[in-house]
């Protein structure tokens, strides 16, 4: 990895976050379950398997359209969960708290965390709390984990999509990104754009009652669609070829795009999924998908080829492709 110090960049979960993760961490930390750098480890428990994930929630503000800080701590690690198959069993929560924070706005956010795991049918079962210096934080950080059980029958994982294979995606892009922007008041721009952040825990096991076969599941939080297919191609040494006319993004996303610079393939999401499903099962599980109110926007928006291994091309509404790969830095400003 180049450089001897950290940049913002090496968390915005491009390129840069693939290196530190790869040269980093890895050479001190890897074994059989951290190796595929999953959304969630798979351990092994007598006859069963857990699943085991833990996150950080860094984002400002912390109120924003569609959500905040605590409803996205919950649906977070939930969708972590889900990417393997798991059933949540239960989850933790650490609190480090600035001095001077409001008590009436930990409540509400421990309202909103209370709501959105009733939503997600899970509990919070243990947690702890630190309170640190004022100005040592942005008022308040969490952490959470979580742990689920794998049913029997399902392996998604993200070596296993293969030629073949439809790629499904539950909805529009961006949104997240582009509502937590907005709602900062940066640049002077007015919109109605909402988080998508939501629990998908639910859906995706209707989804695999139909099909406990899906291949591949990812959630395109930090870098996005762009980057999740990236490393779905990567780690599974396939090619994979989208289309642009089905990629569903919203009016006001392409506009603050438009106006910023941005890319929507690299926008976070936190209520979207895309999924590498078995072609025969393909049509039955877009059905099941868009009877679910988080996936009745539901479309399809690609395959996966043989050739062109390890790439990832964009069929353009002009007729010719262009390649997707992570964020060698960050898109400015980033949201956490």
């Amino acid at each position: 990895m180049k450089g001897k110090n950290i940049l913002l960049a090496h968390g915005a979960g491009g390129k840069l976050s693939h290196d530190i993760v790869r040269e980093v961490f890895l050479p001190f930390l890897e074994n059989q379950f951290l190796s595929p750098l999953d959304d969630s480890a798979v351990l092994p428990i007598e006859r069963s398997r857990l699943a085991f994930t833990t996150d950080a929630y860094v984002v400002k503000p912390l109120f924003f359209p569609g959500g905040d800080i605590g409803r996205l701590s919950i649906c977070g690690t939930v969708n972590d969960l889900a990417m393997v198959g798991a059933r949540p069993l239960g989850i933790s929560a650490s609190f480090i708290l600035e001095e001077g924070f409001p008590v009436e706005d930990l409540k509400r956010l421990l309202s909103s965390i209370k709501n959105a795991a009733l939503e997600a049918e899970v509990k919070v079962v243990t947690g702890d709390t630190k309170v640190v210096e004022h100005g040592a934080t942005e008022g308040l950080f969490i952490s959470t984990s979580g742990v689920g059980i794998i049913p029997e029958g399902v392996d998604m994982k993200s070596s296993r999509a293969s030629p073949g294979d439809i790629i499904i995606i539950n909805g529009s892009i961006g949104d997240h990104e582009i509502g937590v922007l907005l709602a900062r008041g940066e640049f002077s721009l007015k919109g109605q754009i909402k988080s998508d952040c939501a629990p998908l825990s639910n859906l995706v096991q209707k989804m695999l009652k139909e099909c406990p076969d899906i291949h591949v599941m990812r959630d395109p939080t930090r870098g996005g669609l762009g980057t999740v297919l990236w490393e779905i191609a990567n780690a599974s040494d396939v090619g994979v070829i989208v289309d642009e006319e089905k990629i569903i993004v919203s009016e006001g996303v392409k506009g603050v795009c438009d106006l910023l610079g941005f890319d929507p393939y690299y926008l976070a999401n936190e209520g979207k999924l895309v999924a590498f499903v078995p072609q025969k099962y393909a049509e039955r599980i877009l059905e099941v998908m868009k009877a679910d109110p988080l996936g009745k926007d539901s479309v399809i928006i690609g395959r996966v080829v043989g050739e062109n291994r390890r790439k990832v091309l964009l069929k353009t509404n002009i007729g010719g492709h262009r390649l997707l790969e992570p964020l060698s830095s960050v898109q400015f400003p980033r949201i956490c």
